[in-house]
């Protein structure tokens, strides 16, 4: 089988529209659209708005939108805003990432899956940002939710005490 050359779409291009390949591709413009590759390296001045899919991913810049693939990498200078869908995922100290991740064993098979989850969260988000009234009452069942929020004012004496 012959080797095919990446596909490199330089820091100067700004994309809109979707993009398709079974092959290697290595962003490092701005993609407003979907990306489907076989693998698929965002750099670090690059950024994309959209769905990502790919076998491999490593993402060095920036991501707005859910990534699914079976290898995950984030740099220390990836930005995600989305939700990930893995099989193994990799995140190096100083990556950002704000959004839900979730382990699957095929996750390009698994795309309808993270449709119900979005669906129920919607209605929610809408309902408790309503009246002005209901945000602290989002804040506070966050916190109700969130197994780590009752450990962190402790560890924030303890460590206070020490010193």
């Amino acid at each position: 089988m012959k080797s095919k050359a990446p596909s490199i779409l330089s820091s100067d291009l700004v994309l809109t529209g979707s993009i398709v390949s079974d092959g290697e591709i290595q962003l490092d413009g701005q993609v407003d659209g979907d990306v489907k590759a076989g693998s698929l390296i965002i750099g670090e001045d690059a950024a994309v708005s959209g769905e990502v899919q790919a076998e491999t991913v490593v993402i060095r810049g920036k991501v707005t939108g859910s990534v699914r693939a079976r290898q995950v990498q984030l740099a220390s200078t990836a930005r995600i805003e989305g939700d990930i869908v893995h099989a193994a995922l990799s995140v190096e100290s100083g990556a950002f990432f704000d959004g839900h991740c979730r382990h699957s064993s095929d996750p390009l098979k698994d795309s309808n899956a993270p449709a119900a989850p979005t669906v129920k969260d919607t209605p929610a988000k809408p309902a408790a940002s309503s009246s002005s009234d209901s945000k602290p009452a989002a804040a506070s069942s966050s916190k109700s939710q969130d197994p780590l929020g009752d450990l962190e004012p402790p560890m924030a004496a303890s460590s206070k005490s020490s010193f």
